[in-house]
């Protein structure tokens, strides 16, 4: 295995079904409308990975490296939903609501694997974390002894790389709106994905470092106008530009019913879904 990419959720802010909506999509008995909060996870053998970029020889016995990007507020559905029992490190876009109040859930994986948590996001969105979150980060001023996760905080800046485990990522500056956000390159063993979510426009300065892609996952919201989102032609714009291996829809909106939308994309493109695995 080179890479392997989950999506643990592909919805909007609201997720689908949305609380009081009766639409056909929020009605709907396919499985793959259903959807949480937008979030994937990164997967690859990291001892392997190590060892080769070391020149070494690599054994048979390698360590699965589990990378997140995004906590959102369905977090512990959506690992244990997929049992999954180890995170290595969490990659933050930005700090909205639906793409980090699961943080706190991050708790049960200190626990479980008996270390802290590392977790990488943009100065700006680390210091978000410590207001919105300061029994998390100033836990001395807690009232009672609290079981709160134990991070470890990291800065990242768009377009320098950096090494996780044997592979390589980069941060991606994106637009969501008016508000800077990141997604991430990551490549490995000659394998490449890009994540992109929550993005209404891509700088000029981001568009090298999506090229020669195997996979680019890209917010595609609906059909309608976003002021902050692509709409899936804007998105298709960038898939004809970009010309990945495969391309996948996420962000998805209740305007999308899975079964007569992703017919009508073109070939290698098609729609995230909660659960869907894809592997380069």
């Amino acid at each position: 295995m080179s890479l392997d990419l989950l999506f643990l959720g592909s919805g909007t802010s609201a997720g689908v079904p949305m609380i009081g909506c009766d639409c056909a999509v929020c009605r709907s008995d396919d499985v793959r409308d259903k959807r949480s909060r937008a979030s994937v996870l990164v997967s690859y053998d990291a001892l392997r990975a190590e060892a080769q970029a070391k020149g070494e020889r690599a054994g048979s016995g390698g360590v699965n490296r589990n990378i997140l990007i995004d906590t959102p507020p369905e977090l512990r559905l959506q690992m244990t939903g997929h049992r999954i029992n180890r995170v290595d490190a969490v990659l933050y876009t930005h700090a909205h609501a639906d793409h980090i109040f699961g943080i706190d859930d991050l708790r049960r994986f200190n626990v479980v694997m008996n270390a802290p948590v590392n977790i990488y996001a943009e100065p700006p969105v680390l210091a978000q974390f410590r207001q919105m979150f300061r029994y998390i980060f100033e836990p001395m001023t807690n009232t009672n002894p609290s079981f709160v996760p134990e991070l470890i905080t990291h800065p990242i800046e768009p377009g320098q790389s950096m090494e996780l485990f044997g592979a390589t990522w980069t941060p991606l500056r994106l637009m969501h709106g008016k508000l800077p956000v990141v997604g991430f390159r990551v490549d490995h063993n000659g394998s490449s994905i890009a994540y992109c979510t929550d993005v209404s426009t891509i700088p000029d300065e981001t568009w090298p470092l999506l090229t020669n892609l195997d996979v680019l996952v890209i917010d595609g919201l609906r059909y309608r106008p976003h002021p902050t989102h692509f709409t899936i032609d804007q998105a298709l714009e960038v898939i004809a530009r970009v010309k990945p291996g495969q391309a996948f829809l996420t962000h998805l909106a209740h305007d999308v019913r899975h079964a007569e939308v992703e017919p009508r994309l073109p070939a290698g493109v098609r729609l995230a879904h909660d659960g869907l695995r894809v592997r380069v």
